[in-house]
């Protein structure tokens, strides 16, 4: 064999530039499903299964192509259960010459087929990932001799660079972005009405998947059950394609709107659900964006709601990825707040009085999705505030999501969520009372707790944690030009209410608190 071309579980696109020069008279694709990868974290079960029934969906493609293929299933007796050992068993079997593979999304997976490179001299080729719009050595270009990055700039060099919504040397519209109006809530009436997303139904491969992820990984969180929300998640680019064009058509022009929004069992609302097939490859970012911004240019969505939409694909993703690779390992272990607090059980079930993370954790449990804002105000605030390790809170998110890979997942968790990376990725800490959240939805109104009471037994643990996440963290707050007004709020308050704050926020750290 001449070439051996890896293709990893979020690679499944035939024109990778793994396949560049591909002769399958001389070259072979390798893939394998292996237990490490849903066990090193425990992943979800809706997110095995997407991994698993996309990978031998793609491999199915191969096969009907006549392109010779060495794939380990889970459940093939002889399978080591780790990717290295199962791409040394088709080392051993096939000697090819060289190995190629495509810029893998996890450090840890790159080390791996790394070693395994250098224990049995074979070459190995690794190839950049044209599904994005920058290659991260562009990244780190941009990124030489800043003593801040920040988004904002790599993302309008980005806009001008690809002509994306630019007039000229100008942004369409007169502004980089609209962020004064996608910041709208629902108001007491709720959502309007809007199509719901497009849920795919399960073929014979997914149906054979699911069974194999209900028994094989009994103990996993969440379900795939048809009796729960079921599955419905993209599993090949014709499906992937579906997904983008419904939302597109159906919720792209009130997604700017209401980006921000949440409401009390709606998990799906104006939002794209294509992030997944974007990070399995089964989309690129090229084309969802021309997608979203000829929408734009054919009057069917408003600027506000592209740009929104835009920054989030071509702004946010390629950021995130630039600052993984920048900073990777050591990236993983970074903790500037000093947070020790074990992350709190009802995270694994959603058992908590606290109506918000119960219908974000719930919701997360039954489809493997929740939102940006879900994400990063409820679940993510509630970590921070709380002070769980970031590495716990990681491998949460990590778990739970059908969208997480490390690349993305990570940056967003340590970096943007939890501020462990000390500012390196956001310019502050994204801190809020419980009166955010019953601002941007409803669900304080079902909700045992007051959002505006910080003591006494109806406080909102949110409100709490907020208050005495300042005073924990006041030195380091008040160096922040963004964090000042907050600090000077503080600085108001009484030293017995403070006391008051931290007693109740000591309460809140027993392990048993929120049950």
């Amino acid at each position: 064999m001449r070439n051996l071309i890896l293709v990893l579980g979020d690679q499944l696109n035939r024109d990778s530039s793994a396949f560049d020069g591909f002769d399958p008279k001389q070259d072979a694709v390798w893939m394998a499903e292996v237990d490490e990868e849903s066990t090193h974290i425990w992943s979800s079960k809706q997110r095995i299964a997407l991994f698993i029934s996309a990978m031998r969906h793609f491999a199915h493609s191969l096969r009907k192509a006549k392109i010779s293929l060495h794939y380990s299933k889970l459940d093939d007796p002889s399978n080591t259960q780790t990717l290295e050992g199962e791409l040394a068993r088709t080392i051993s079997l096939c000697n090819p010459s060289r190995l190629i593979m495509t810029d893998p999304g996890d450090w840890r997976v790159l080390e791996k087929i790394k070693q395994l490179s250098l224990q049995t001299s074979i070459e190995l080729e690794i190839r950049e990932d044209r599904y994005f719009f920058a290659t991260v050595k562009e990244f780190f270009e941009h990124a030489k001799g800043r003593k801040q990055l920040r988004l904002e700039y790599w993302y309008r060099e980005l806009r001008k660079k690809h002509s994306v919504l630019m007039n000229g040397d100008a942004p369409v519209g007169g502004e980089w972005n609209f962020d004064s109006e996608n910041r709208s809530s629902f108001g007491k009436d709720g959502p309007p009405p809007t199509p719901p997303p497009l849920r795919l139904k399960p073929d014979s491969i997914t149906q054979e998947v699911i069974q194999l992820v209900e028994s094989r990984f009994t103990s996993h969180p969440g379900s795939v059950a048809a009796s729960t929300s079921g599955f419905g998640w993209p599993i090949d680019r014709q499906e992937a394609l579906q997904a983008l064009n419904d939302f597109i058509l159906n919720r792209l022009p009130q997604f700017g709107v209401y980006q921000d929004a949440m409401w009390t069992d709606e998990p799906w609302l104006f939002h794209s659900h294509i992030a997944s097939a974007l990070n399995l490859k089964l989309l690129s970012a090229q084309e969802v964006v021309m997608a979203a911004e000829k929408a734009y240019l054919q009057g069917r969505a408003p600027i506000a709601a592209v740009e929104g939409f835009i920054r989030q694909i071509l702004g946010w993703r390629e950021y995130v990825r630039g600052i993984y690779w920048m900073n990777m390992p050591k990236y993983l272990e970074l903790n500037a707040l000093k947070a020790n607090q074990a992350l709190p059980a009802f995270f694994w079930d959603g058992n908590t009085p606290m109506q918000c993370l119960s219908q974000t954790i719930t919701q997360s449990l039954r489809t493997g999705y929740a939102h940006h804002i879900q994400r990063l105000m409820v679940t993510g605030l509630y970590a921070l505030l709380l002070g769980v390790k970031p590495k716990e809170i990681h491998a949460w998110y990590l778990s739970m999501y059908v969208d997480a890979v490390e690349w993305v997942e990570l940056p967003n968790v340590i970096g943007m969520s939890q501020f462990a990376d000390g500012g390196l990725m956001a310019s502050k800490p994204y801190i809020a009372t419980g009166k955010y959240i019953d601002r941007m939805s409803n669900y304080c109104k079902h909700c045992v707790f007051k959002p505006d009471q910080s003591t006494g037994p109806d406080a909102c643990p949110f409100t709490t944690l907020y208050w005495d996440f300042l005073i924990r963290h006041e030195s380091a707050m008040s160096k922040n030009p963004r964090m000042l007004m907050q600090v000077r709020n503080l600085g108001r308050m009484s030293d017995q209410a403070k006391q008051a704050i931290q007693d109740k926020a000591a309460e809140l750290r027993d392990p048993q608190a929120g049950k």
